[in-house]
């Protein structure tokens, strides 16, 4: 049975632990999908602990952008977990990409953003219509940064950034089977399994 669990959290709340800790769990082959992209040494430094945290076995696939066709290869099996880590990461990947559009004011490439977010919601939304009519075993946990909880940031970018991590938050809530949010590495459930969807945000 397919499973989509999103895990939602602070800095170093322990959402990225806790998501490890269910790969593991799952018995399934774990793939994981990193979008950091190591631009300076500092954030070198960040992903070479992570790689050695993690254990050898697991497939590693880096996807700053493209997340879903990174996700769709990696569900080609009958049977896996994948683990996403982060997806805001990949949210200020695709916002900062150069803007192609005929509007170059805007600080941020809402376009590309979009196509990305859009791609992602029909993968899952896919998956979970499958699940009765494949016999898969598919496991997918997101990892994803809570950044709604403070004042409203100054600048274009920052604000739509906090905007669009909402809303995205809330189309993958209403497909997840279920959702955590994470605080000083205690996990609090928001969307029990087997709780109805509710209605789609934007």
């Amino acid at each position: 049975m397919n499973k989509i669990h999103l895990i939602i959290g602070g800095a170093r709340s322990g959402k990225s632990s806790l998501a490890e800790h269910y790969a593991k769990s799952s018995h399934l082959p774990v793939t994981y999908i990193a979008t950091a992209q190591a631009l300076d040494e500092e954030m070198q430094q960040r992903i070479m602990q992570h790689q050695a945290e993690r254990p050898e076995h697991w497939q590693l696939i880096e996807s700053p952008l493209g997340l879903a066709q990174a996700m769709s290869k990696a569900c080609k099996t009958q049977s896996a977990c994948i683990l996403v880590d982060c997806l805001t990461l990949w949210l200020s990947n695709c916002l900062c990409q150069p803007n192609t559009s005929h509007d170059k004011r805007s600080d941020c490439n809402l376009t590309y953003w979009q196509q990305e977010k859009q791609q992602l919601l029909t993968l899952l939304e896919n998956i979970k219509r499958q699940e009765a009519v494949q016999q898969q075993n598919i496991e997918i946990i997101l990892v994803s940064n809570e950044v709604g909880h403070g004042i409203v940031p100054m600048g274009e970018l920052s604000r739509q950034f906090v905007d669009q991590a909402g809303w995205l938050h809330q189309a993958i809530a209403n497909i997840a089977d279920k959702v955590e949010f994470v605080m000083a590495g205690l996990p609090l459930t928001l969307k029990p399994s087997g709780v109805a969807n509710t209605k789609a945000k934007p």
